[in-house]
This record gives C-alpha cells, sequence and structure tokens, in this order.
C-alpha cells in the first residue's frame, strides 16, 4: 500500500513547486521529493549516530549526481552506466556544501552524508535551482541538529528584468547569472557570472533573490508542521573537554599570540612561531600526558589564534602581515615567460603565485561535454592545479579534486565574458594555472594571470580582467566589523567571509561569496564590494604596467586557423566518398582541416604551421567550392587514362572527361603515347551536364581550326 506522506506546494517565479516527503527512501534519516514540472530530485541525509575520536571538524560530504535515464539517455561511456561524478556534478555538490555548511552546530562532529540525486528532469529546466530547497527540506524533517532551513535560488537579468529559476534558453540572453543560497534572515552563499555589471546591479539581484529565499524556508517549516512538528535534534556529545586545560593556554598563550600576529611576520615564520609556543608547552608534559592532551591542546590553541587574529583586526584596525584593512599586498607580474607556449604570464601577489599558460587549437580540439544535463562542445577550457608544494606541503598527487575543479570554474566564469566571439578568435581555448605558491586567493590569481597570458597570446579580449578576495571578521557582541581586501589563507581561515569579485574596468564579470555567520547586514556587503571595485582597479593598473592591451599577433610558433564558408551543398565534395579527399587535402598540405554544418553552411577551419601550407589549403578548398563556368579556360592536370580518352582534375576536386575525339582537331586512333598521368594540359569546359554533374573537356576548342575540318 503506497504511503500517503506529506506534501507542500508553493510558487517560486511563476512556477510550482511540490515538496513531499514520506513515501521515498524512509530508511535514510531524512529524504524529500522536490518537483517542478517534469524535473524531479530525491534528496537524503544520513548522519551517524557517534562521532569518530579526535575530530572537531564536521565531516560533510555532498553528493549532487543526475541520473542519464532521467532525460532519456544512455550514458555514452564504455561500462553504458554512470561513473564518478562529472565537473559539473561536482560544482553543484559544492555550491549546496558551501549554503549548508556553517548552519550545523559548531561542536556536531559525526560522519554526515547528502546526497541529490536528479530522477527525472526537463532539458529546458535546469535543476541546480532546486538542489538547494531539497536538501535542506531533507534535513529538516530528520532529527540532525540545524541551525536552517536554508534555500537557494537561480536569479538572471534578462531584458533588463530580474527573472528567478529562468529556463535555459532564457539564459542564452542574460546578463547577470547567479545562484543565491540564504536562511531567512541572510544570505550565505553566492556563485555566478555577469556580463560587466555595476556592484548597485548585483546588490539589487541579491536582494531579489532572497525574497524568494524567505519564502522557501517558510514552506520548509511548514512541510515540518504538517507532519506534527519539527523532530526534536538527537542528542549527541562529540566533543571531549578539559576546562583546567583551556584556561592554562588561554591564560599563558593568549598575549603571546597576539604579539607574533602583530609582528607582521610572513605566512611561514607566523607559523613556526605558534608551533613554537605550543610545542615548548608539550615538551613539558610526561610522555602519557601529552598523548592524552595533545589533540586537545591544539584545539584550545587554534581557538586563541583566531581571537588574537580577529581582535587585532577589530580593534587594532592591524592585520597579520602588517598591511591596512584595504591594502593590496606587492605585485609582480611578467608575460611570455614560457617560450614556446602559445601564450603565458607569471602573476606573483605577496606570497600568492600563479604560472599561467594558453594553447590555441582547432574544431578537433573542443572538449566533449557529456552528462544528462549538458551535452555538447566546449571551445574555452579553465584547468587550475593545486601541489602541495605551493603550501610547503606533502601529499600525493591524486589528480584534481573539487577544490581544484571549483577554483578553476570560478577562474573561467570570470574571464568568458571578455573572450571574442568565434568570428574574431577562431581558436579553441585552453587556460592552464599552475598555483607555485599559496596564500591566499589562488583563484584570483589564476584570473590575473589567465587574462595576462590571453593577451600575450594575442586573443583580442574586450577587457584586462583582475580579481580580488575579500574578507570580513565581525564581533556580534560589540558590532564592530572589518572588511579586508586581498586576503591572507590565515584571514580566510579564521576570518567570517570569503568574497571573491572579478570584472573589468567597466564591471563585474563573476563573484562568488561564502559567509560563515548570521546577521550580516546589506550595507555590509556594499562596503565590501565597493571596497573589492577599489582592489580591482589597483590590481588592474599594477597588470597594466606589464601588458595593457592584446598583442597584436599571434606568437611565430602558434598555428594559424582561417575559415571558410562554403554552401551545404559543397560539403560532402570536400570530404570526398569516405573522407579521401578532405584526407588527401591534409597528406598534401600538412593542414588539419575540420568541418561543421551551422545553419545550412558549412564551416571549413584549416589549421597550419605555416603561410605556404596555408595558401595550398585554402587554393584547393576554394577550388572545390568554386562553380566551374562552361566556356572557361583551365589548367589541368591529368588524373587517369582511358581507352577513349583521359579524365583532368580541372578545378580541386572536379574532373571532366576529355574525350578522344576532344584532343586534337585530327583524328587520333589509339590514347598510347598522348598524355601521361601527371601531364598539364589546356583545356576549356564545353558543356556541364545539371543532372549528372558530369563535366565534358575540350582541348581543340582552343586550338586554330583547321581548314577543311569538321
Amino acid at each position: 500500500m503506497k504511503p500517503e506522506g506529506f506534501k507542500k506546494v508553493i510558487d517560486i517565479g511563476g512556477k510550482p513547486v511540490e515538496i513531499s516527503t514520506g513515501q521515498l527512501a524512509k530508511q535514510a534519516d531524512g529524504s524529500v521529493v522536490v518537483k517542478c514540472g517534469n524535473t524531479m530530485l530525491l534528496a537524503t541525509i544520513v548522519s551517524n549516530k557517534e562521532a569518530k575520536e579526535n575530530v572537531d571538524f564536521l565531516p560533510l560530504s555532498v553528493d549532487y549526481q543526475e541520473k542519464f535515464a532521467a532525460v532519456g539517455r544512455i550514458p555514452g561511456s564504455f561500462h553504458k552506466r554512470e561513473a564518478r561524478l562529472s565537473d559539473y556534478e561536482i560544482l553543484i555538490s559544492r555550491i549546496v556544501d558551501r549554503a549548508l555548511r556553517p548552519l550545523f552546530p559548531d561542536d556536531y562532529h559525526a560522519d554526515t552524508q547528502v546526497a541529490i540525486t536528479l530522477m527525472s528532469s526537463d532539458l529546458n529546466f535546469p535543476p541546480e535551482c532546486l538542489v538547494g530547497l531539497a536538501a535542506s527540506a531533507a534535513i529538516m524533517v530528520s532529527d540532525i541538529p540545524f541551525n536552517g532551513p536554508v534555500s537557494e535560488v537561480r536569479v538572471a537579468k534578462i531584458d533588463g528584468k530580474l527573472v528567478l529559476n529562468p529556463y535555459k534558453d532564457e539564459l542564452e540572453k542574460a546578463t547577470i547569472d547567479l545562484i543565491v543560497s540564504g536562511t531567512e534572515k541572510d544570505i550565505n552563499m553566492v556563485e555566478g557570472e555577469m556580463d560587466e555589471v555595476s556592484e548597485i546591479e548585483m546588490l539589487e539581484a541579491l536582494k531579489f533573490a532572497h525574497e524568494s529565499i524567505k519564502i522557501q524556508c517558510k514552506a520548509q517549516h511548514e512541510l515540518c508542521e504538517m507532519m506534527g512538528g519539527k523532530k526534536p535534534d538527537r542528542v549527541y556529545n562529540h566533543e571531549n573537554k578539559d576546562e583546567d586545560l583551556k584556561k592554562y593556554i588561554w591564560d599563558n598563550m593568549y598575549d603571546r599570540v597576539y604579539a607574533i600576529a602583530k609582528a607582521g611576520h610572513s605566512k611561514t615564520l607566523r607559523s613556526e612561531s605558534f608551533k613554537a609556543i605550543l610545542n615548548e608547552y608539550m615538551d613539558t608534559l610526561p610522555a602519557e600526558e601529552k598523548s592524552a592532551k595533545s589533540f586537545l591542546a591544539k584545539k584550545y590553541f587554534h581557538d586563541v589564534e583566531k581571537e588574537a587574529m580577529r581582535r587585532m583586526i577589530v580593534d587594532d584596525r592591524q592585520r597579520l602581515d602588517g598591511r591596512k584593512l584595504d591594502e593590496v599586498r606587492a605585485i609582480w607580474a611578467e608575460v611570455d615567460y614560457l617560450p614556446a607556449a602559445h601564450g603565458s604570464a607569471v602573476f606573483t601577489r605577496g606570497e600568492t603565485q600563479s604560472v599561467t599558460s594558453v594553447t590555441l587549437g582547432s574544431k578537433l580540439d573542443e572538449q566533449l561535454l557529456d552528462s544528462p544535463m549538458v551535452h555538447g562542445y566546449s571551445r574555452f577550457m579553465l584547468h587550475y592545479n593545486f601541489p602541495s608544494f605551493s603550501t610547503g606541503e606533502v601529499r600525493p598527487n591524486r589528480g584534481p579534486g573539487r577544490r581544484e575543479v571549483g577554483h578553476g570554474n570560478l577562474a573561467l566564469r570570470g574571464l568568458k565574458r571578455v573572450l571574442p566571439d568565434q568570428s574574431v578568435n577562431p581558436y579553441v581555448v585552453r587556460i592552464v594555472s599552475d598555483i607555485l605558491e599559496s596564500n591566499g586567493s589562488s583563484s584570483m590569481a589564476t584570473v590575473c594571470a589567465g587574462s595576462l597570458a590571453l593577451m600575450d597570446a594575442g586573443i583580442k579580449i574586450k577587457r584586462a580582467v583582475s580579481g580580488i578576495a575579500m574578507g570580513l571578521v565581525n564581533d556580534e557582541k560589540t558590532g564592530k566589523y572589518a572588511v579586508l581586501s586581498d586576503i591572507l589563507g590565515d584571514e580566510d581561515h579564521l576570518g567570517d567571509m570569503d568574497f571573491k569579485v572579478i570584472g573589468t574596468e567597466k564591471g563585474i564579470t563573476a563573484c562568488q561569496m561564502d559567509i560563515k555567520i548570521n546577521g550580516l547586514k546589506w550595507e555590509v556587503v556594499e562596503e565590501a564590494l565597493m571596497q573589492a571595485n577599489k582592489g580591482r582597479a589597483h590590481i588592474l593598473a599594477e597588470m597594466n604596467k606589464t601588458l595593457s592591451a592584446p598583442n597584436a599577433d599571434y606568437k611565430p610558433h602558434t598555428p594559424r586557423i582561417e575559415t571558410v564558408y562554403v554552401d551545404k551543398e559543397f560539403i560532402g565534395a570536400i570530404i570526398g566518398p569516405g573522407g579521401k579527399v578532405i584526407q588527401g587535402i591534409q597528406k598534401e598540405t600538412g593542414t588539419t582541416i575540420s568541418i561543421t554544418e551551422v545553419d545550412e553552411k558549412g564551416i571549413v577551419e584549416i589549421m597550419a604551421t605555416n603561410g605556404d601550407s596555408m595558401s595550398a589549403a585554402l587554393r584547393i578548398i576554394r577550388g572545390i567550392v568554386a562553380m566551374p563556368e562552361v566556356g572557361g579556360t583551365y589548367e589541368g592536370k591529368v588524373k587517369t587514362i582511358v581507352d577513349f580518352g583521359a579524365f583532368i582534375e580541372f578545378m580541386p576536386g572536379k574532373e571532366g572527361l576529355l574525350h578522344i575525339s576532344e584532343i586534337d582537331w585530327k583524328r587520333i586512333e589509339k590514347m598510347d603515347g598522348i598524355f601521361k598521368e601527371g601531364d598539364m594540359v589546356q583545356v576549356k569546359l564545353v558543356d556541364l551536364d545539371k543532372k549528372t554533374g558530369k563535366f565534358r573537356l575540350s582541348r581543340k576548342a582552343l586550338m586554330p581550326k583547321p581548314e577543311g575540318a569538321k
């Protein structure tokens, strides 16, 4: 018998959204189904009843997965089944994680997993705008401690109007595209891209999104009420405590830690000095006591570090490295750093450094995107690498993790809005950022290095792009706060906000914000945006000292691409039977050729490493698509000799028959010795059979007609 369950329906942007629970996945601690039209998401949460020993953080994992069956497709992989999460699924998982994580109690440390599955979907509806709502609702119907609810909404500005949860085809002309998360009181996560918009426009979009978030949070409370009220939170105790140890560390170490924080040391020296204080104490303990107290001592000492840094910033208006609140670290940059790359730059800001390369390729280098909701090709890629040596650590290289995928995507979104269209830039572009040093916002260093490398490569971007990471330290007791420009790693870790803003001199192109506190006021967000504007302008001015506009030409070793637009009917002639013609052109000229059909036209891309190869390929292809004129004279090559004449290639890809009777005015009995294959001969096109496409050639028509000849 089907369970009755509970259901709540709300309106989001003119679309009815249904939240239900009690029918699916009932062995999970919490589960809901969220539906909008044909789109259906199942969200579940399971959390262990006990925490592991010596854990002082929340081991939360969020996995968003799309089923190919949701859109009626079979996976294209060898195994024909869903495998590891795609980059797109990882990015959505990260967005949900960042919205949920700050709302769990600080002392809750049990292994917790949130799983969101796309079970059904309309291809034109982006399901990511509902994943935050689904995840939060699943937690709310459980007994897991949670300071929610929270929800997410997608807001876009289309034709000058803000729209909630727009359809995919509407997003193509959006000047703002944001995913915003928040509680009933505050926003706590933002990610998106924009078309060089102002700070005021972005703030309006955030406020617009928050109004819908409030409605969605209220709906989750109402769903719980329909179930008889919110379940009481489970009882837990995940932290051991030693109040005497805590008091000793605070009483004996706070002042020393504060003094080191005020000294303005480098990251390495500061870290070593902090460790020395704690190690000095640990060395006084007997071996058995040291082992027992090690974990809690480190935890309490971390709390001391956090409080000392925050007090120094809020009260003394000084930062860990001695800078003013709005001061950007020293910058140096250089382009053409990698001589064999098509474009490259090194960008260093303080103790953060990126070496970034640009590689230009042809259509054959396009990235295949194959997931249930994203199927097609991408002509722009940005890959971000974060090796362990960049922070002086030892860690095996296991390939890019979720952090690398997320940072790379943010930089990509910030740069793609300034790329020229395909008519100006025929290349497939790949940017690779290798982080060689890291102490604060390596993703923003990637943006700056990427912008310089693109210009170094000769890509005609609209405007240079810079990025900055903003921080916040907020004292809820006093109401005092400090907005920080160009934050350090410790300021990110110990602070209350990480707000990355990317843009040109004209406006913002992308942003990402994570907030760890409640009660963030809109005026603080506005202050952070305006302070970020000044910081971006300063960084851009420093970048302009290195390179202020794209190079006039590509590097000498960059392959050249020419694009030829042909009528659809000629595509087959260029390719030839079994690809014979196009393969022959590539082999003869040493070029790489690709053909795409778009809107009844063929787009032929030719990539060559030198001008002679390009000219030869262009001549052949233009010859294939040229229309022969009856009565025209051509220089042709003898391709095949038969008993009744010879086949002459009089234009690239076009052969006609020179009949034995059309070779000369005098009668020729046999073809023996008349021509050999490869001979060049001048002929006239005397007839074209439009039904068969056959050409009839004559050589004698170009010769004087002897007297008496017929």
